[in-house]
């Protein structure tokens, strides 16, 4: 990954869809495929959930009412963001210039390397 990242206002405009600087594309490519892809799609999907959450909290009602409309929000928008995960990360390279399917590849290549560093040194460790 190169030495370039998003600032705070960049990271909140990329995460709600926006286009970042082309500096920033190789940032986009290990954002989306990086070992921790899948807990960073979840950080961007609760930002985006994060001004609805404060809505219903500042809506008029019972608190209780209010915090069960705000756990059901947030489960079916995870749930959404979850089942749509790898096309929006495919989305997000495409958009910062990469071709289709790059994002799948360099994750899958990831999972292969690690595998074999994991099982290279499964084998050279000495019996026990």
């Amino acid at each position: 990954m190169g030495k370039h990242r998003p600032n705070a206002p960049q990271w909140v405009w990329y995460t709600f869809g926006g286009k970042l600087p082309a500096h920033l594309a190789e940032w986009v490519l290990h954002d989306v495929t990086c070992r921790t892809w899948v807990l960073r799609h979840l950080l961007r999907a609760l930002t985006q959930l994060a001004p609805f959450c404060v809505v219903v909290l500042l809506l008029p009602g019972p608190l209780h009412i209010r915090l069960s409309s705000l756990a059901l929000g947030l489960l079916v928008g995870l749930f959404y963001s979850i089942s749509a995960m790898g096309e929006s990360c495919e989305h997000r390279v495409i958009k910062h210039g990469y071709p289709p399917g790059i994002g799948r590849e360099t994750r899958a290549m990831y999972r292969e390397v690690r595998r074999a560093t994991r099982n290279e040194t499964r084998r050279r460790r000495p019996p026990e």
